[in-house]
């Protein structure tokens, strides 16, 4: 059979399909948020910290009980007693308001200590890790010094000097928490500093606080971040623990380590008051840390599917 010329199409060759972006572009923190929600356990948490961080704000301004408002005839009430929903204590006070109120004065203690802890450790460890040599041997035997002194040490002499509350708490832990900060940071800086955009920064004439900052702290941003997030259930369960046994938070305010240590005396006989802010700490610790995993799998490349 002859095959003819005419029995075949030309096909022209067509560049404009392999010249199109089948993906668009983008930048690291738009591929991290875009993994961070697909992992349900880091959304799940997220929620519940908004949802304890505005009913926090919201439940104690809509309540018509304040902490403080006794209700001396439902003593010990049970749940959803005389428009109680979470009962009574032993003065009548609504436990609803007070948990509720309680968790936000552990979110803002633990937040505003932890934000000094990062502005201090953040700027500490980058200039000893940037500058090295004598610099960074004197401020980390500095840091020795002060993770040698015993946190509870250092509350108690605060203690003394200042009044029990909310601002002796935050000074008390940030003068001492952020030197686990510092070190982290220092250690990353080590590294990133003899990379080749440090090097060529430096040719340019760059400032070492315009290296420090615009390019050393920004490629240890994610690490920073996570260790953050990783340190307010410290300093929730710090605050609890100082508070339960006395050192924190003083009537007539609440926090959920006054409510823990209220609700023991009568955990026998009404274990409610003693369990529901335990819950909460627990909680609420627990989407601290899990939010922290969630932010180290999508921040750290190595960890990176």
């Amino acid at each position: 059979m002859e095959i003819k010329e005419n029995s075949f199409d030309r096909v022209s060759i067509n560049l404009k399909p392999s010249h199109n972006i089948a993906r668009p572009g983008m930048s690291f923190w738009q591929d991290a948020f875009r993994r961070f929600k697909q992992n349900n356990i880091s959304m799940v948490c997220i929620i519940y910290l908004l949802i304890l961080l505005l009913g926090s704000i919201v439940i104690p301004l809509i309540s018509r009980f304040s902490i403080s408002d006794q209700d001396l005839e439902n003593t010990y009430a049970g749940f959803f007693t005389a428009g109680h929903w979470f009962g009574t204590d032993e003065l009548g006070r609504d436990v609803l308001v007070r948990v509720w109120f309680g968790a936000g004065i552990s979110l803002i203690i633990a937040v505003t200590a932890v934000l000094v802890d990062l502005l201090m450790g953040v700027a500490y460890g980058g200039i000893a890790g940037y500058f090295g040599g004598k610099t960074d041997t004197i401020m980390m035997r500095i840091v020795d010094i002060i993770i040698g002194i015993p946190y509870l040490i250092i509350v108690i002499l605060l203690m003394i000097i200042l009044k029990p509350g909310i601002i002796t708490l935050i000074i008390a832990y940030a003068a001492v928490g952020w030197t686990g900060m510092a070190r982290l940071v220092r250690g990353q800086i080590i590294q990133l500093k003899e990379q080749e955009f440090v090097l060529a920064a430096k040719v340019l004439g760059g400032s070492s606080s315009r290296i420090i900052l615009r390019h050393l702290l920004p490629n240890a941003l994610g690490i920073i971040i996570v260790n953050l997030t990783l340190t307010i259930p410290s300093a929730i369960f710090t605050e609890a623990f100082l508070s339960y046994i006395g050192l924190g938070v003083q009537i007539p305010l609440a926090s959920l380590g006054t409510l823990a240590s209220e609700g023991t005396g009568s955990f026998q006989m009404y274990p409610h008051l003693l369990l529901i802010p335990a819950a909460f700490i627990c909680l609420t610790m627990l989407s601290f840390n899990l939010l922290g995993d969630g932010l180290r799998d999508v921040l750290d490349p190595r960890l990176r599917k």
